[in-house]
């Protein structure tokens, strides 16, 4: 038995599609809102923790597979509980020493210092990254992402760590929450009082730029029917004179002084309401007042639950979606006070939601494609004991998500990611001739090479990855774990006989397998045992991984 007749990665390449083709929509769902009364069993699971999570864990799938999926729904939508520890100095050395913060301690309440922006920036950035990574079992963490990415700003353009700390934090806290008091509390945020110039709005020179991002992008959106106008911009604009920034404990405050006291007058679309100008302290009360006036419109709900419906199902809303989907999410949204909760929900317990046509619907986004694989593949990340290294490896993945044009925290302009909103494209945004090879890079770097720093490497551990599956022993039963677990859907023939030839070096029998397999794990510092069966786990994933397949949620 020649145990070192390796398949190839030259011989691999040949059986793999260069880019992946964008899904098609040949099935269209007509589905809508009604509860699923389907099968709930492990491919639902998936599916599900697929959108509400970023990838699908054994140890996740495992956990909700013994429930209903009103229970697995009502546990995921429910907020973690737990308060993340803040971001730490994990920058100095004696070159480049913090003079306020020491190694390991927070740096989020220190003074404001220009000479770190760029180090806290990241450590700000590795450290939401590694809040994604160890995610619980709830939608929280997703819907952080969601709402980042609807109340755009760009880290780069504001520059203070502190501030989009603390933008991440009001996210975290209001995500599973009420709508309307996120909006009130994003209008006040430091962060999007310096990004949309919002500080700079005063009486005598007001500044449209939030007023007008207000009704466009976060609260109405652009639809057929959202009849706001140019003059409730400069309506809005004269509400919102007056808020500035304390820079020094980084909140923002209300001074009278700068606020516009005569009434504003708003378009028929508000029902040509009239905000009377308040005098003094009182003044900060007209912003009640106008988002009182915002959110007693229908166009709200319909434009928040689109947004939702294409961040998590699909992009592309007809008519029957219009009708069966969007419209009933949108009735519940506004009739429980814009709870946020209630309208999710309703849409993951939805017959819609579960419909095979919504399975593998669409390109995943790059964190979830980053994320999805450290998860799925079982990464371990340093622990806290050497921050420096720890935040080193959580790095990586922020700085591949640059390269696949979803850079946390400094999405490309205040409408957020283009692939959400931009059509027709949408999704296919995603995958080109550059971000398509630089996912390849990224798992293939994490294994083979791994990604070393001070003596600990994050890499793949391909006997890990295998045994988190029901009998790594029996080739034909590990191929059909992978393939269920790594693409969401059903695999054919072709392919599987593809990855057996890979897990076989070439050979017929699955016995070969097994006893490879059984060398290894009774001797695994027998280096000709483990270069037979690492390598070969280690090709079958990259394959995997490769396909246009993974490349969808």
């Amino acid at each position: 038995m020649n145990r070192r007749a390796f398949l190839s990665l030259s011989e691999l390449e040949e059986e793999q599609p260069v880019m992946p083709a964008a899904p098609s929509s040949i099935l269209r769902s007509t589905t809508g809102t009604a509860p699923y009364t389907g099968t709930f069993g492990q491919k639902e699971v998936k599916h599900l923790l697929r959108k509400v999570m970023f990838g699908a864990s054994t140890a996740d799938i495992n956990y909700f597979k013994g429930k209903t999926m009103v229970q697995a729904v009502d546990e995921l939508m429910l907020p973690t509980g737990v308060t993340p520890s803040p971001p730490v100095n994990n920058y100095s050395n004696a070159q480049n020493p913090d003079p306020n913060v020491a190694l390991g301690q927070t740096w989020v309440n220190a003074p404001y210092d220009q000479l770190l922006i760029g180090e806290r920036v990241q450590s700000l950035k590795s450290w939401w990254m590694s809040l994604m990574l160890n995610q619980g079992r709830s939608i929280e963490e997703k819907m952080v992402l969601f709402w980042h990415n609807h109340f755009s700003t760009e880290l780069k353009e504001y520059q203070d760590a502190r501030g989009g700390y603390k933008m991440l934090v009001t996210l975290r806290q209001h995500a599973l929450g009420n709508f309307k008091d996120l909006v009130k509390a994003i209008t006040l945020d430091p962060a999007m009082l310096r990004y949309l110039n919002g500080y700079l709005n005063t009486k005598n020179a007001p500044d449209e730029n939030y007023g007008r991002e207000l009704q466009e992008l976060f609260t109405l959106g652009k639809g057929p029917n959202s009849g706001y106008t140019e003059d409730d911009v400069k309506a809005a604009a004269r509400v919102l004179t007056g808020y500035r920034i304390d820079q020094t404990t980084l909140t923002s405050y209300f001074d009278s002084s700068k606020h516009d006291l005569g009434s504003k007058q708003f378009s028929a679309f508000f029902n040509n309401t009239v905000i009377a100008g308040q005098i003094g302290a009182a003044g900060a009360t007209e912003l009640d007042a106008m988002l009182d006036m915002i959110f007693a419109t229908n166009e709200v709900s319909m434009y928040i639950c689109r947004r939702l419906y294409r961040f998590f199902v699909y992009y592309d809303i007809d008519s029957t979606v219009e009708a069966n989907v969007i419209i009933p999410m949108a009735a519940l949204f506004k009739s429980n006070g814009y709870e946020i909760k209630p309208v999710l929900e309703l849409l993951f317990k939805s017959e819609h939601f579960f419909d095979i046509a919504n399975r593998g619907a669409f390109i995943k986004p790059p964190v979830d494609f980053e994320v999805g694989f450290a998860r799925e593949t079982k990464l371990v990340f340093p622990d806290n004991t050497d921050v420096a290294t720890q935040y080193h490896m959580w790095k990586q993945l922020t700085d591949y998500g640059f390269l696949l044009q979803q850079w946390i925290l400094d999405p490309p302009n205040v409408s957020g990611w283009p692939a959400f909103y931009q059509e027709p494209m949408f999704h296919e945004i995603w995958i080109n001739s550059v971000t398509y090879p630089f996912r390849n890079l990224l798992c293939d770097a994490l294994l083979f090479q791994g990604v070393t720093k001070s003596g600990q490497t994050v890499k793949v551990n391909p006997l890990e990855f295998v045994q988190q599956y029901s009998n790594p022993r029996d080739v034909d039963v590990l191929i059909d774990d992978m393939i269920a677990h790594l693409h969401p859907m059903d695999a054919d023939a072709g392919l599987k006989a593809v990855l057996r030839t890979t897990m076989l070096s070439g050979q017929t029998s699955g016995y070969y397998w097994t006893v490879a397999y059984d060398d290894y794990v009774a001797d695994p510092v027998n280096s000709t045992y483990k270069n037979i069966v690492e390598y070969n786990i280690q090709i079958a994933v990259r394959y995997l991984v490769r396909m246009p397949e993974y490349q969808l949620s």
